[in-house]
Formats: structure tokens, C-alpha cells, sequence
């Protein structure tokens, strides 16, 4: 559970007790809530939202009472924890997988496996001509999806397992921090079967919740590199090129930001949406986080947000009643806007 264990310990280090460990939970599980959402982008931890979706609140205590019994973090306030000098050690000793990025694959890594493992065992067994196995994946959609494939990729059925072949190697070799195996290994092809999770893991020796980052790593790993060269990977690009991270807004939120575009004030829209002000200025902070072009000069003019960002970066916090008691004059909206605004680019 090293892997896990790690990157636990890097969101404790980064959060720095302004939250609870609860906030870990829900992001590793990828929860689309507004204060989820903006604690991965405050505390530049959104690499690691919905790693693990699996990881169950009783499995997560008992990692972190381990960690606690093991001394690598210390309680600080109730559900609260910094990192101890033992925990550093252990951090700077088992670093957390490098190719991690939630943030921007949590959505379509699922649908990314599902076509490339179809792919594979499509065009292995077109190679030697093999027109009865079972598929792999069940999936009506992705059936029809490899055949638009097979049909657009203007290459004939000989050339195309060789080509894929060629072209999976090329993107998994000499590459630094994956290991190809956890992927490999699960591949379906000619006459082949790939194994399971758990028999990959096995037979890796790996503990079971570290066989899945490690393959959610290699997955982030490859659609990042194909995306960046498709030209390089003319066959592979096919199973990322439609698939590209939606609109990051919840489902709310969305519904606020189409309101606020026709001119809605923030008090017009709790009336006529029937919630409360304090939730769709939640709702406007995750637009700030995730909205380009979102302005929020509106909301906090501009000597406002220099000084709010000239006191959150000279005390290194988040906080906001901290910030705020330095400030006074600036309600806890308009600080949460500006860090959601800028406050990130502060600690990275």
C-alpha cells in the first residue's frame, strides 16, 4: 500500500491541516462536489482527484490510523493531521507516481482501457485471420467504435496488427516511471487471454490498491504522451482523439453560470433557482477555478485582490478567517474567489 500511502501523505503535507482528511477521501474517490472541486485546485493536489474511486471510508481510517500508529502523522484538532519528520522521510523515500493527472483523465480513463483492449484483440486476431473469439469488452459502443476504426484507418487488415504492435511499444518503451507490465499483462490478443486485475497483481507481487494506481498511472501516461503525438500514433490517437475532458463544471454549477451569462445577479439567481446566496457563491467559485475568461473584477476590485493575494502568499494560507483577520475589509467570498482565481499559481 506504499503508493496509496504516499500520496496521503503528500495531500496531508499540502492541506497542512486547513482541512479535514475527510477532504482526501472525497477527492481520491472523485467527488463532484463545489468544495472538493476547489480543494484540489487551492492546496494543487487536483492530480490525484479520482485515482480511487474504490476506496472505501473504512479502508481510508485504517490507513490513516496505521499511519498515525507508524508515526508519520500526529492529530492536530479533530480529524486533522500534519505531517511528523518520520512521515517526510517516508514521503521523500517512496515518491508518489509521476504520471498521475485526475484531474484532467478521471473521466475518460475507463473508456480509454475499454477501446485500446478491444483494439488490440481485434487487430491481433485479424493478423492470423481468427473470426471466432469472444470479445473482450461487452460493450455494444465499443464494438462499433472499432469497426469505424478498422474501416477509417485506411490500412489493410494484415499491416494492422503490426502497426498497433509498433506503435504501443514505440509510446511504453524507455518510459521513465511506468511500468509497462501492469498493462501488458492484461492485453487480450490471438489465442491469449490477458489476466485479470488481481492476477496481475499477484502475479507482480504487488498489493492490490497499488496495482490500481499503478495502472491508472500508465493509463494518464499513455493518453497524455498519444495525445501530445498523435502524428506518431496515427492508430492509437483513434482511442483519445473524441474523448477529450468535458466541461469541468458540476451539474449545478453549470445551471448558474448559463443563468449568470444571461445577466443574472447572484441574488436573482438563488431566488428564481430556490437556494441559498451562500450556494451559488459556491457555485461562482468553482467558475472561477475552472472558467477561463470568468472576470471577477464584478465581485472584488482590483487593489482588493492584490492585497489578498499579497497577504495569503507572504503567510503561506489558505485560511480564510486568517486572511480575513488580516484584512477586515473583505468578505470571506471574495477571498475564496480570488485564491480560486489566482491563489494557486501562488504554490506552484
Amino acid at each position: 500500500m506504499q503508493k496509496l500511502v504516499s500520496i496521503i501523505l503528500d495531500c496531508i503535507k499540502k492541506i497542512n491541516n486547513e482541512r479535514t482528511i475527510y477532504s482526501i477521501l472525497h477527492l481520491l474517490n472523485g467527488k463532484k462536489s463545489s468544495q472538493t472541486i476547489q480543494d484540489a485546485h487551492l492546496f494543487s493536489i487536483k492530480k490525484y482527484f479520482g485515482v480511487y474511486e474504490s476506496l472505501t471510508r473504512d479502508s481510508f481510517e485504517r490507513i490513516i490510523d496505521e499511519m498515525a500508529d507508524n508515526q508519520w502523522i500526529k492529530p492536530f484538532g479533530e480529524q486533522r493531521y500534519l505531517l511528523t519528520p518520520s512521515g517526510e522521510l517516508y514521503y521523500k523515500k517512496n515518491p508518489v507516481l509521476t504520471h498521475l493527472n485526475g484531474w484532467k483523465y478521471y473521466s475518460i480513463s475507463k473508456l480509454f482501457w475499454e477501446r485500446l483492449s478491444l483494439f488490440i484483440q481485434v487487430t491481433s486476431n485479424l493478423v492470423y485471420k481468427e473470426k471466432k473469439y469472444i470479445p473482450i469488452q461487452k460493450n455494444k459502443d465499443i464494438h462499433k467504435w472499432v469497426k469505424a476504426c478498422l474501416v477509417g484507418s485506411n490500412i489493410s487488415r494484415q499491416e494492422i496488427g503490426n502497426k498497433v504492435f509498433h506503435e504501443l511499444m514505440e509510446c511504453l518503451d524507455k518510459a521513465e516511471g511506468i511500468q509497462p507490465s501492469v498493462l501488458v499483462f492484461r492485453l487480450t490478443g490471438y489465442q491469449q487471454i490477458g489476466l485479470t486485475a488481481e492476477q496481475t497483481a499477484n502475479k507482480l507481487n504487488m498489493d492490490m490498491a497499488d496495482y490500481q494506481l499503478e495502472f491508472i498511472n500508465i493509463l494518464h501516461y499513455m493518453i497524455e504522451k498519444i495525445s501530445k503525438n498523435e502524428k506518431n500514433f496515427p492508430l492509437l490517437s483513434f482511442a483519445v482523439h473524441d474523448i477529450k475532458k468535458a466541461n469541468d463544471l458540476t451539474i449545478s454549477t453549470k445551471k448558474t453560470w448559463n443563468l449568470y451569462r444571461r445577466g443574472y445577479s447572484i441574488n436573482r439567481i438563488a431566488k428564481e433557482r430556490n437556494l441559498k446566496v451562500s450556494t451559488i457563491e459556491d457555485h461562482f467559485v468553482e467558475i472561477a477555478l475552472n472558467v477561463k475568461n470568468f472576470s471577477i473584477d464584478e465581485y472584488v476590485d482590483k487593489s482588493q485582490q492584490e492585497k489578498i493575494l499579497e497577504v495569503a502568499r507572504r503567510v503561506q494560507t489558505r485560511q480564510l478567517k486568517q486572511i480575513k483577520e488580516m484584512l477586515g475589509s473583505v468578505s470571506y467570498f471574495q477571498i475564496r474567489l480570488v485564491l480560486a482565481k489566482y491563489g494557486e499559481r501562488q504554490w506552484n
